[in-house]
C-alpha cells in the first residue's frame, strides 16, 4: 500500500456521500477505503491504522462520538474529521474537546475538506515519526547497562568528565570508556543528540 500521499478511512452509512467523499479524496492523491459501519477500523493496530478517518456523526446503529470513544479506549491514536448533517453545537464541541482534527457539517465545501484531511494526515505523520523514534530510542537504552545509565544521566548534565568521575567516585578513564559505550550504543556523535535523546526518554540530569 501506498502511504506516500497518506491512508484515508471514510466511515458513512449514506453511500452517495461516501462514494463522492472517496472520489474527491482520490483524486487529491489519498490511498481511500470506504465503510459503511466502524468495525474494521477499530480492529487496526499501529501501522495499520489510517492516516486520517472522515467520520459521519450518525450512523444507523452507533454515532461518531461512541466510535471517537471507543478509539480513545483502544488507544486508536487516528485524527477524525467529523462530517454531519445533524450538526449541534454541544456535539461538535464535544467532538473537538475529546481531539477531533474538525468537524464539518453537510454539504461542506470540497475545499474545506480537503485542508481538514490535509492538516489531519500532516499531524499524523509527525506523531508516527515521533513514535517510531521513541521507539527506538527505548530499544537503545535497553542495551545500556546500569552503570551506563549513570554515566549517561551524568553526561547530559554538560559535566566534564572528570567532574564526573568525582561525583561517581570512579577513574576519569572509566567514565571516558563507558561515555564512549554510551554513545555508540545510543547511536549517536555528538552530545547533542544525546542530550535530545535522553529529554525524549524522559531521562533527566541527576539533581
Amino acid at each position: 500500500m501506498n502511504r506516500k500521499s497518506g491512508l484515508v478511512y471514510v466511515i458513512d452509512d449514506d453511500l452517495s456521500i461516501l462514494k463522492s467523499v472517496a472520489r474527491l479524496l482520490s483524486q487529491a492523491g489519498y490511498e481511500v477505503k470506504t465503510f459503511e459501519t466502524p468495525e474494521e477500523l477499530l480492529e487496526c493496530r499501529g501501522g495499520d491504522c489510517p492516516d486520517c478517518l472522515v467520520l459521519d456523526l450518525k450512523l444507523k446503529e452507533t454515532d461518531g462520538i461512541k466510535i471517537q470513544e471507543e478509539m480513545a479506549r483502544r488507544n486508536i491514536k487516528v485524527p477524525i474529521v467529523f462530517i454531519t448533517g445533524y450538526g449541534t453545537v454541544p456535539s461538535s464541541v464535544q467532538a473537538l474537546k475529546a481531539g477531533a482534527e474538525d468537524f464539518l457539517e453537510k454539504p461542506f465545501d470540497n475545499w474545506k475538506l480537503l485542508e481538514a484531511v490535509g492538516n489531519a494526515v500532516a499531524k499524523n505523520i509527525i506523531y508516527r515519526t515521533n513514535q517510531s523514534e521513541n521507539e527506538k530510542i527505548e530499544q537503545c537504552l535497553i542495551t545500556l547497562t546500569p552503570r551506563e545509565r549513570e554515566v549517561l544521566s551524568h553526561v547530559i548534565s554538560g559535566k566534564l568528565n572528570k567532574q564526573t568521575a568525582a561525583d561517581m567516585g570512579i577513574a576519569e578513564k572509566t567514565v571516558k570508556v563507558h561515555r564512549a559505550r554510551v554513545m555508540r550504543k545510543m547511536g549517536v556523535v555528538s552530545l547533542a543528540e544525546l542530550v535530545r535523546a535522553a529529554s525524549k526518554a524522559g531521562i533527566s540530569p541527576p539533581q
